[in-house]
């Protein structure tokens, strides 16, 4: 959420970078508009108090001297109404500022190139070569049931469209990603890793920006105020709601594996086969609390390990910029790194990585002391996929498949697959 303080002050430029956005730049005029009658409101107040206090300072000598203050307490007592009632417009103006305030996304940095879509995502930089087969490359959705480790049908019949049943290697192959993305991330990158709840509340959605907007994409639970993750960035975020950090802490890293569930609305048609928009999926979350100052450099920093993830496996991937009409609700500036999928032919998004700067702790109230003594601000928070490992299965498959239908296993994976190089088709 943004600073009223900051909208206020800077009305002008916010509604210029929402423009940028392709956001509704004309958000900003109701702000104003409230603002404005906020500001009146509280001269009005102000005024009746100190003419309330003197009248009843009037009162006090009246009576001392026996005298009849009749009217001035009828006068005290209608301004006092007055009071009350000007007091109620207040805070319900208050309210109707921050509904509003919730509903404006985060304002792009100043690095973020101009854009309306992901036509205009600039290519950051590419590693590897795209592997040149002498078959025609399948997809995941045929390699997968062929071998029998991914089953399609199976799961529609025994929950729907939109959700897959591993088997075999299949199973076995994204549990060992998991692992391998977990061991990199917390032994070598230096993260602390976490097992966080599978279920949150409506306030840790609305700290990191899902809720109110975005809440048809999540599945809610009942009985209860509870929702399924939609991403572990939910719960690791909120670890830290409501409190104040010491600044020496800082940053602070951490990673998580969990499940994850979107509702995908809006997407119907879309990318309707095999893994890529399912209702549930398994993620490696990477999350970052940082000083402001330093924020960016940890964006560059937490990048560089979700792309560690594709180097050791050796997947060619992209890094493109979001331009400032594909970014999502909360961020300032977010990296894309997208990786070659062979039976596809194109580079699809494996990890978003983002720097939400104070937009995120300012809806969840997390904040660290600069110095002893200082008043505290409110921390940067950034996170990524490293990686979403349903995406990162694909990759492998459509990679390192042969020409008779096997899947070579990475060298990276193979001692969290006991050692297995090749997965074959499965018996049934």
């Amino acid at each position: 959420m943004l600073d009223l303080n900051f909208v206020r002050q800077h009305l002008d430029a916010v509604a210029e970078a929402l423009r940028k956005r392709g956001a509704e730049a004309a958000a900003v005029t109701p702000l104003r508009d409230l603002d404005a009658r906020r500001r009146r409101l509280l001269v009005e107040v102000e005024a009746l108090k100190k003419t309330k206090n003197e009248v009843s300072r009037k009162i006090g000598e009246i009576m001392k001297a026996g005298g009849d203050a009749a009217a001035l307490r009828e006068q005290t007592r209608l301004a006092g109404e007055r009071i009350a009632g000007l007091e109620k417009d207040l805070e319900a103006i208050q309210d109707d500022l921050q509904g509003r305030l919730r509903e404006i996304p985060n304002l792009p940095h100043e690095s973020v190139p101009e854009g309306r879509s992901s036509e205009d995502n600039p290519v950051a930089r590419a590693w590897g070569t795209p592997r040149a087969f002498d078959f025609e490359p399948k997809a995941h959705w045929d390699l997968g049931p062929a071998l029998g480790i991914l089953d399609f049908e199976r799961a529609a019949r025994m929950t729907g469209a939109r959700f897959a049943l591993y088997m075999g290697d299949g199973a076995r192959l994204e549990r060992a990603l998991i692992q391998f993305m977990l061991e990199l991330h917390t032994r070598e990158h230096g993260y602390t890793e976490v097992l966080p709840p599978f279920l949150v509340n409506a306030r840790a959605l609305f700290g990191t920006g899902q809720l109110p907007k975005f809440e048809a994409d999540l599945f809610k639970v009942q009985p209860g105020d509870y929702y399924l993750v939609p991403t572990a960035e939910v719960p690791v975020t909120n670890i830290h709601m409501d409190e104040i950090l010491d600044a020496a802490s800082l940053p602070i890293a951490y990673c998580a594996y969990t499940p994850c569930f979107r509702s995908e609305a809006g997407s119907y048609g879309k990318d309707v086969r095999g893994l890529i928009r399912q209702h549930q999926f398994n993620k490696v979350e990477l999350v970052r609390f940082s000083r402001p100052d330093a924020s960016y450099d940890q964006l560059e920093l937490l990048t560089s390990h979700a792309e560690e993830v594709l180097r050791r496996l050796e997947l060619p991937y992209r890094v493109v910029t979001l331009c400032t009409g594909d970014m999502g609700f909360s961020s300032a500036k977010t990296y894309d790194l997208e990786v070659w999928l062979p039976g596809q032919s194109l580079y699809r998004e494996i990890s978003s990585c983002s720097n939400f700067e104070a937009f995120q702790a300012r809806r969840a109230g997390i904040r660290y002391r600069p110095d002893k003594g200082a008043k505290p601000e409110f921390v940067h928070t950034l996170n990524g996929s490293g990686l979403a490992v349903g995406r990162t299965l694909v990759a492998v498959l459509e990679n390192y498949q042969q020409a008779d239908g096997t899947v070579v296993v990475p060298h990276a994976l193979r001692p969290f697959m006991g050692g297995q190089e090749r997965i074959v088709p499965r018996t049934r």
